[in-house]
């Protein structure tokens, strides 16, 4: 899940991580896209504590500075942001690494260069970013079967599209609004979580 305060409209962030790690989710990430580094750093601790609590790895998105402050487990980055190659040399052996991606070359280039995962996107549009590329359910395929390591499904994914990337290969989903929006995050959380299980 990624935790994003503009999305939370002024509710308790490390709450929303907490709920959403009671209800399933696997792995949290922090993105903020509007705020200095230094006005951030006080939520990411605390979400960074939530996680090592419940013991799910926090990935910080692009900042590979901030992941380091907060010894999170990881950075993901995109396509304009630092390259992996580059990010993994920052990092701390065994530092998780993704790569956003939008087509097969994208993903193999990834690899190549060492990312643990690749997320696909944007797969049903997004309220949450401005700047992405659409991609589609047969995208997530074609990066799937080209690719060894796991493949990440981004992009107004909620409840009544998230079978449709299961059953395109996706071996996890990133939500945000589904979640964080949610009245109840543990519950959201919860059943997005039981549709992988499943």
């Amino acid at each position: 899940m990624i935790v994003d305060p503009d999305v939370a409209g002024g509710r308790d962030i490390v709450k929303i991580a907490r709920d959403a790690i009671a209800g399933g989710a696997r792995a949290i990430q922090w993105r903020d896209k509007t705020r200095e580094k230094g006005l951030q750093l006080s939520d990411v601790e605390g979400i960074a504590a939530v996680c090592r609590g419940g013991r799910v790895p926090l990935i910080i998105n692009d900042d590979a500075d901030l992941a380091l402050a907060v010894g999170a487990a990881g950075v993901h980055v995109g396509q304009k942001d630092l390259p992996v190659l580059v990010v993994r040399r920052l990092g701390p052996f065994g530092w998780i690494v993704g790569a956003s991606a939008n087509n097969v070359d994208e993903a193999r280039r990834a690899e190549v260069d060492g990312a643990d995962y690749v997320s696909v996107g944007n797969l049903f549009g997004t309220s949450s970013k401005d700047d992405t590329r659409p991609a589609t359910l047969e995208t997530l395929r074609e990066v799937k079967a080209a690719v060894r390591i796991p493949v990440c499904a981004i992009g107004g994914i909620n409840e009544t599209n998230v079978d449709s990337v299961i059953a395109a290969g996706a071996d996890m989903a990133a939500v945000i609004s589904a979640v964080v929006a949610a009245r109840n995050p543990r519950t959201a959380s919860q059943r997005l979580a039981g549709r992988f299980a499943a």
